[in-house]
């Protein structure tokens, strides 16, 4: 079974290579990035809520609906205007806590960022440290490597004219393959040198890369646990306002069950009647009959006087 830990995963066999670091901190730079963007998302959501909230408030409170409607009818109105404009206060509420939310979000990045500051710090230096301890070992191997040839050279010019040359000839090569032999000596002992140290620096830097391994998993598994625990919060709060909500509409539909049509006609009746006698029908008068036998108790029409 293959191993997901970080310290596992993310090496190379290219000494100076560095891409198994860069592949971490690149993902954890996107998952700074993604919760950035929830950041953003949830202060957005909350401009969004607080907008819709205060317009609720204002159609409550400045539209007429249905304002001259009488009893029953009338309190389930008022209950309706009511549970609306608390729907609205709800939203507000909402927003502010979106608010806070996006605020926690902002925290933790912050605190992540400062955490992994310290161990990037120290790795850049570890880097840098291995790449200019390189450069110096290799060189120390290519002096070194030219002084053995240096020296290989004048061992073969001593013996290509042992024969042939004088002894004044002879000592000066003899010299120079003495000093070439002594230069040959001191690279060889500065190249191991660096060798020793490369080594010690490529150990130390091993182990404080397994350590940032270690560190930026745990990390990243907080992160993800942080970000899937804030959208289920959020999810938790949009359920909840959803609840609020239907609890407030509720209290319209209660009322709405006690309206009575004919309480409310009963009640229209009563205050705004304006008698139970219809007026009579208006009878054909003959002009000439009229005037010689009028008649009297005939609804005679409106009196213009009056």
């Amino acid at each position: 079974m293959k191993s997901s830990k970080f310290r596992e995963n993310f090496w190379c066999p290219h000494f100076l290579s560095t891409i198994g670091y860069e592949s971490i901190i690149q993902h954890l730079n996107e998952g700074r990035k993604n919760c950035k963007e929830f950041e953003d998302f949830l202060k957005e959501r909350a401009v969004i809520e607080e907008k819709y909230g205060k317009d609720l408030l204002n159609l409550c409170r400045k539209k007429p609906c249905g304002q001259s409607e009488n009893n029953t009818m009338k309190r389930a109105l008022d209950v309706f205007k009511q549970q609306i404009d608390n729907v609205g206060q709800s939203h507000l509420q909402l927003a502010q806590t979106l608010r806070e939310e996006a605020r926690k979000m902002e925290e933790f990045r912050e605190k992540q960022k400062i955490q992994r500051k310290k161990i990037e710090v120290l790795m850049d230096n570890m880097h840098k440290q291995k790449q200019m301890q390189y450069k110096k070992t290799m060189d120390a191997k290519k002096t070194y490597e030219q002084k053995c040839k240096d020296k290989d050279e004048a061992e073969q010019a001593v013996h290509r004219n042992a024969n042939i040359a004088t002894p004044k000839q002879q000592e000066k090569l003899f010299v120079k393959l003495a000093t070439s032999k002594t230069a040959a000596e001191d690279s060889d002992k500065t190249y191991l040198l660096n060798i020793n140290l490369l080594e010690k620096i490529r150990e130390d830097w091993q182990s404080e890369h397994i350590k940032a391994c270690e560190f930026f998993e745990i990390q990243e598994c907080e992160r993800i646990n942080y970000f899937r625990n804030a959208l289920w919060v959020h999810m938790n709060q949009l359920s909840q306002q959803c609840v609020i909500s239907d609890e407030m509409f509720e209290e319209v539909r209660k009322n709405l069950e006690i309206c009575s049509i004919e309480k409310d006609i009963e009640y229209f009746v009563t205050h705004r009647r304006t008698g139970q006698v219809p007026p009579a029908p208006i009878l054909y008068e003959n002009f000439y009959n009229s005037q010689k036998n009028p008649v009297p108790g005939r609804n005679q029409g409106p009196n213009v006087g009056r």
